[in-house]
């Protein structure tokens, strides 16, 4: 499944970073190369080849990656194109398991169904929280959240292996699905998975469940539908579309909270900082005596 695009780049730094890394190892001394030791001069020619190996490796997994994804797409497209997945938008989703008693199957993963889920409905993860420590796990785990992990929150997800068995035992290939996910693009997958796996009848939410209206389905949760797929620093100082778009219709109320989390913010980065220069010339007091 991780060709399906949905997992984020094992590579600790972005290409957008690298010449700015590369530049500051070989603008790191004002001597000329004649000038230089032929030992520094060896080691800075030897970050340079690293520095240029490792973009050329992070523009190849991106390319890869790239590639996966849109290969995806066009076999998603073909699905619903062909009539094998039928669309739904929210509202008529709602309608449908009103109306008909069909099911639908939520294949979002914890994070995001425990703050908001539809009423009635099936909940089976396509992809969960990895929540093993192995040592490749533990470094995916840093590499995702150094790499915008912290911002989004969005945790480090592991396809579930059994999730095509758990819809098996739950629903006979004839039952009318409605998969949904979040955003609309694990429900695909999870549409594609079904329909090979010999289901028939099956709808897909378009743009997931963050595209509906609070009365387009009956929900349960503590939070809006739009607000569930949110996470990290990003949701703590309300810088989301969804927040920003809340924002606008709560008036400066709603604005003031996340201004004071910000203003929070600063002023703890920067007791932390002065907090760690005081510490820095205590243990300095120290070793001089």
């Amino acid at each position: 499944m991780e060709a399906l695009g949905f997992h984020p780049s094992l590579n600790a730094l972005s290409i957008s970073q690298k010449p700015k890394i590369l530049q500051s190892v070989s603008g790191s001394t004002q001597l000329s190369n004649s000038s230089r030791p032929s030992f520094f001069r060896h080691k800075i020619k030897k970050n340079c080849r690293s520095g240029i190996r490792l973009q050329a490796v992070e523009e190849e997994y991106e390319l890869k990656q790239m590639k996966d994804m849109a290969a995806a797409r066009k076999r998603w497209e073909s699905l619903v194109r062909d009539g094998k997945v039928k669309v739904l938008t929210p509202r008529e989703a709602g309608y449908a398991i009103q109306l008909s008693s069909k099911t639908l199957l939520d294949v979002r993963p914890t994070t995001e169904r425990q703050k908001a889920w539809v009423k009635g409905s099936t909940w089976i993860p396509i992809f969960d929280v990895d929540n093993s420590f192995d040592a490749g796990t533990l470094s995916r785990k840093v590499t995702e959240f150094m790499m915008g992990g912290w911002w989004s929150g969005v945790p480090t997800l592991s396809y579930d292996k059994q999730f095509l068995s758990k819809v098996q035992e739950k629903f006979p290939k004839d039952t009318d699905l409605i998969v949904a996910c979040q955003k609309g693009l694990r429900s695909l997958a999870a549409c594609e998975l079904l329909h090979n796996a010999g289901y028939e009848n099956l709808f897909w939410v378009q743009g997931g469940l963050e595209a509906a209206e609070e009365e387009d389905l009956e929900r349960e949760g503590p939070l809006p539908f739009k607000f569930a797929g949110i996470g990290g620093l990003s949701e703590f100082l309300g810088w989301t579309d969804q927040q920003r778009a809340a924002a606008a219709k709560e008036g400066w109320g709603y604005r003031l909270v996340f201004s004071a989390r910000l203003v929070g913010l600063f002023l703890a980065a920067d007791a932390l900082f002065i907090g760690a220069q005081q510490v820095g010339r205590y243990l300095q007091d120290i070793r001089s005596h």
